[in-house]
């Protein structure tokens, strides 16, 4: 394992797997959870290339920090690839870590993005959040609050034991849940829309390729709307499973991004 200062100083864990040739793959994970969570696709995918899996900032092994902002994780994830000599890898991330690699791939060179179950349009998850801000922000309500969102995305499909494992390696802390979510909180819609435009807005004329993963269904207007941004970029569904279709079709998964990659 190794660590890594973000531009702003934080401390970034990461470590690496495999070897092979070809671009390396990162892999970013979502909100509270850390780079365990990928262990069931790590192996898989380190069986023919180089990955390269890290914590976020205030998440799993890496130090907290002043902020929380899209901006700063994507810094930390160009930190760990300047650090471990990445050329242009393949970037995966799900949920926030979705997000996050669109950032990143917004402003440095990349192979391609996988974003897992991460909608970019983000005006909907305001709507979904705002209901319970006041008990996201009790910290006596807090806990029970997230623990529910959570269960509430992940779904049936997944198995029991698997997910198990993802919630053994959450790191639930309310600072950082509530400065990722910040933007959310305090922006209307149309002030959100316009974060996301400039944060995408380095996707213009280059070629980039783009899967967006879903385990749910986004909406028949959702590819439409993202190729406004990444010209190009396929929305696919994998119906009924929830918020970790990774994870729930591990195998299946691997198999799909190595053909993506191809």
């Amino acid at each position: 394992m190794v660590k890594v200062n973000s531009a702003d100083g934080v401390s970034i864990f990461y470590e690496e797997f495999g070897g092979g040739e070809g671009p390396a793959a990162v892999l970013v994970h979502g909100i509270t959870e850390s780079s365990a969570t990928w262990g069931p696709i790590t192996g898989l995918l380190a069986e023919s290339r180089r990955v390269v899996t890290l914590d976020l900032r205030g998440h799993g092994q890496s130090g907290m920090a002043d902020r929380y902002d899209l901006e700063a994780m994507a810094g930390d994830v160009a930190a760990v690839c300047a650090d471990a000599g990445l050329e242009a890898p393949h970037l995966v991330g799900h949920s926030l870590g979705g997000a996050v690699v669109s950032a990143v791939a917004s402003v440095m060179p990349v192979s391609s993005v996988v974003n897992v179950d991460q909608m970019l349009s983000l005006g909907s998850f305001k709507d979904q959040l705002m209901p319970v801000e006041p008990m996201l922000r009790d910290p006596a309500t807090f806990p029970a609050v997230i623990e529910a969102l959570f269960a509430q995305l992940a779904g049936d499909a997944i198995d029991p034991d698997v997910m198990a494992a993802v919630n053994s390696a959450r790191r639930p802390v309310q600072e950082v849940v509530l400065g990722v979510w910040e933007l959310i909180f305090t922006m209307s819609a149309s002030e959100i829309d316009a974060v996301v435009e400039g944060a995408l807005a380095g996707f213009a004329g280059r070629d980039v390729p783009y899967l967006s993963l879903f385990g749910a269904d986004p909406g028949p207007d959702y590819e439409g709307w993202l190729r406004r941004y990444i010209d190009g970029a396929v929305v696919e569904v994998w119906p009924d499973l929830g918020h970790y279709p990774h994870l729930v079709y591990p195998h299946r998964f691997v198999e799909r991004v190595e053909s993506f990659w191809s």
